[in-house]
């Protein structure tokens, strides 16, 4: 099931190239904390299932054309991004090096949720003197169910979805958390793919063109990961509770690259879909 966030925020199911509104479906929730209908249907989306899928049995669709979408996500309590987790993206930062040994080892750290921005949006670059910003197409995921000390062998069990993330990065040497953390800063989308569509999360290609050029700058399978998603849910869970709508994306696959205003950036996951970023 495709799940989208759209017109203000409504849940929508997509189907055949057009979006079912199926915010009837949910219970209402609302108690003055905006996003808790999302975290709650996060958490409990086993649930919920049939009823949206009821609802989009007997929706009427709108052409995708016509919808405006929202990032996939609304206000997580935190996005957890992996670093360094492909060898060929470790090796293209050691070639513009120097950088210290630890910035080249799998790690994990935190972007501001102020930073999310979704399909066909804008980012506004912005001014870092001499420093370049570069794209990073990566592999997202929701959390459904949290939890604390994870185990890997039942890690998946926790993942409600799959979505694509580009994590915008001011390249340099400073903390990676303020680096990556600017508005606008990751574009999430085009919309969540729960984890029975997907199937196995570590045989996707990602790729990211820039402007008209019909190569990729990153062209990638996820298999090339070297931290598995298991293994990296728990190992964040070992350090941090991970809750219901909590975003993680995956690490950056090689090919990052610089990005100035006017470009347009048009990403790709496989068995997700394709969204465009706009540069200014």
């Amino acid at each position: 099931m495709k799940l989208a966030l759209f017109h203000g925020n409504r849940l929508g199911v997509l189907k055949n190239e057009q979006i079912i509104d199926v915010t009837a479906a949910l219970p209402h929730w609302d108690n003055g904390y905006a996003p808790n209908w999302w975290l709650r249907m996060c958490h409990d989306f086993d649930e919920i299932r049939p009823r949206i899928e009821a609802e989009a049995a007997k929706g009427q669709g709108v052409p995708l054309a016509q919808v405006r979408l929202n990032a996939p996500v609304l206000w997580p309590q935190k996005i957890v991004a992996a670093a360094s987790n492909y060898a060929a993206h470790v090796d293209e930062m050691n070639a513009r090096g120097p950088y210290e040994a630890w910035m080249l080892q799998f790690g994990v750290f935190l972007k501001a949720t102020s930073s999310i921005l979704g399909p066909g949006e804008t980012i506004t670059l912005p001014s870092v003197g001499d420093a370049e910003i570069h794209h990073e197409s990566e592999l997202g995921f929701i959390i459904g169910k949290g939890g604390k000390n994870i185990p890997a062998e039942r890690a998946l069990e926790h993942v409600l979805g799959y979505t694509g993330v580009l994590d915008i990065t001011v390249r340099g040497q400073g903390d990676r958390s303020t680096r990556k953390s600017y508005d606008g800063f990751t574009p999430i989308g085009p919309w969540l793919v729960t984890a029975d569509e997907v199937g196995d999360p570590h045989d996707l290609r990602i790729r990211l063109w820039l402007n008209d050029d019909g190569t990729p700058r990153q062209d990638v399978n996820t298999r090339d990961m070297q931290v598995k998603i298991p293994q990296m849910i728990a190992y964040i869970s070992s350090i941090m509770t991970l809750n219901p709508g909590d975003v993680v994306s995956t690490g950056a696959p090689p090919g990052v690259g610089k990005i100035v205003p006017g470009d347009r950036m048009t990403f790709e996951i496989e068995k997700i879909g394709r969204m465009a970023i706009h540069v200014r």
